[in-house]
């Protein structure tokens, strides 16, 4: 019973890996500027999810718990290359960018890496208040305010 569990669990953290790679991909993306880092990031969240998925309580948080650890090996990367996650790398992208306007994507870059966060996983990624809450580890009052605060510093800096 508890291997079978086990295996459930895993199956649902792969094929989740398998449907959402795009998403993650450009969520790393976004942070590093970089192909084969994004790549890296993407891989190596992907390995610690399948190895740990025995940790996850429910299946059906499964994709709460995948963005979280995306997030965690994303902001583990930009500290351990000791650069800032808005730096903008020497390559160019043949990747398809979320971001279609130059003016917002640099506003964007603009703002402090988890309120950034915060305005992608919401207006990019498509995901509910509540959810970007659970990824984030916060109160669900405090993602809408922080979310609020970044809207509008995004109002002036596109004005």
């Amino acid at each position: 019973m508890i291997s079978l569990s086990r295996k459930t669990k895993e199956k649902a953290v792969e094929d989740l890996l398998l449907q959402n790679y795009d998403q993650y991909y450009r969520l790393a993306y976004s942070y590093v500027h970089n192909e084969a880092d994004a790549g890296d990031i993407v891989q190596n969240g992907a390995y610690k999810a399948i190895r740990s998925s025995s940790d996850l309580k429910e299946v059906r948080y499964a994709a709460t718990w995948l963005y979280r650890i995306m997030l965690n090996e994303i902001f583990s990367f930009c500290k351990q290359k000791k650069t800032e996650p808005l730096e903008e790398g020497n390559d160019e992208s043949h990747y398809e960018d979320a971001y279609e306007n130059f003016d917002l994507k640099h506003a964007l870059e603009l703002l402090p890496p988890r309120d950034r966060m915060i305005v992608e996983l919401k207006y990019f990624e498509d995901m509910k208040l509540e959810d970007i809450a659970a990824i984030m580890e916060e109160n669900t009052n405090t993602i809408k305010s922080r979310l609020y605060r970044s809207l509008k510093k995004l109002r002036l800096s596109l004005d």
